[in-house]
């Protein structure tokens, strides 16, 4: 028996069962939510934790002048710990993506990030921060996502469900 030959359908534009495969629309995130994010984990767990590294670790600002470096690291170590924590622990949020509404998804599986891939991204994450040609990779991409989501293959959507906050009642 003769197999049925698609071609013969496309050309004379009737519909094939292929046709009618819809892709899930995905709400991606726009780059001011994303941004606005950011900043509110950068204050919300960088600016701390740097305040630490400069009072805590050094001897003040005159010190810290002497170890820019090493008083970065001394930041931006625990800070990306604190974000893989968080990702981790709730659904691929972080507290600035849980006040934007947003959420962190692995981009084929449309599914919470792996182990791997959490860590992946935040490793990434200051070599897409801190070189700046980086930034411009968004404004060509349909997804909007950052080169240190494209090497994770991760991705940041508007949260469909965000999760319920709990009110304390006052009686």
């Amino acid at each position: 028996m003769a197999k049925k030959q698609r071609f013969r359908d496309t050309k004379q534009k009737r519909a094939t069962p292929i046709d009618k495969v819809e892709k899930p629309t995905i709400p991606f995130a726009s780059l001011g939510l994303k941004a606005k994010a950011f900043l509110t984990d950068i204050f919300m767990l960088l600016m701390p934790l740097f305040y630490l590294s400069i009072y805590v670790v050094f001897d003040g600002l005159e010190d810290v002048a002497k170890h820019r470096v090493e008083a970065w690291a001394y930041a931006i170590i625990p800070f990306l710990l604190l974000l893989t924590l968080f990702m981790l622990k709730d659904e691929g949020r972080t507290p600035g993506a849980r006040s934007q509404g947003l959420k962190v998804i692995e981009f084929h599986t449309l599914e919470k990030p792996s182990l791997f891939s959490t860590v992946f991204r935040n490793l990434m994450l200051p070599f897409s921060m801190f070189i700046p040609i980086f930034w411009l990779i968004p404004f060509f991409r349909k997804e909007k996502q950052m080169l240190h989501d494209l090497l994770s293959a991760t991705c940041v959507i508007v949260d469909p469900n965000p999760p319920k906050e709990k009110v304390l009642k006052s009686n």
